[in-house]
């Protein structure tokens, strides 16, 4: 999402940065007496006079810039998936690969079929969270792969780790 945001940030200042030159020399030629650039003066005013609140096309144009508002506004408050795992001393892991690394050794233990991985994050503190398909007395050697391969990573010990074992589904 950082890149998203960065992008949005460039697109708006962008947007802020012509649309104020523009209006900068248009006041300049209007001051000058010279004819304006883009805007034609008299139209732009009478129109402007003659438009009212209750008119549907400015309650749209309303409620499509608030509405653009508060989705920007929304995506920019959500707390997003970190892409990097702080490991301490200034290295970092990048998430979905130790991700992928955990579930492959979750699947690795015995009388576990499927598995699936996810890192939450609380504070600065982030701890995987797993979800498999298995015999639900796994749980200890599921707990063990994964602090396992979380010391072959060198990643710093998760304070909690989420375990939830699925019994085997049977066709009916």
């Amino acid at each position: 999402m950082r890149t998203a945001n960065r992008l949005a940030t460039l697109l708006l200042a962008a947007a802020l940065l012509v649309g104020g030159a523009l209006a900068a020399v248009e006041a300049l030629l209007a001051a000058v007496g010279r004819p304006a650039l883009l805007v034609e003066p008299a139209g732009w005013s009478a129109t402007l006079r003659t438009t009212r609140w209750d008119d549907p096309a400015v309650r749209g144009l309303a409620v499509a810039v608030i509405l653009l508002g508060l989705a920007i506004l929304a995506a920019e408050l959500r707390r997003w998936s970190p892409t990097r795992l702080d490991a301490g001393d200034g290295w970092h892991l990048h998430r979905r690969s130790v991700e992928r690394r955990l579930t492959v050794a979750v699947r690795s233990v015995p009388g576990i079929r499927r598995a699936r991985v996810r890192i939450r994050r609380r504070g600065a503190e982030w701890r995987p969270r797993v979800t498999a398909t298995g015999d639900p007395a796994a749980r200890d050697e599921v707990e063990f792969a994964v602090h396992q391969e979380l010391h072959r990573l060198a990643a710093p010990r998760p304070g909690r780790i989420d375990v939830r074992l699925l019994g085997h589904r049977r066709a009916a």
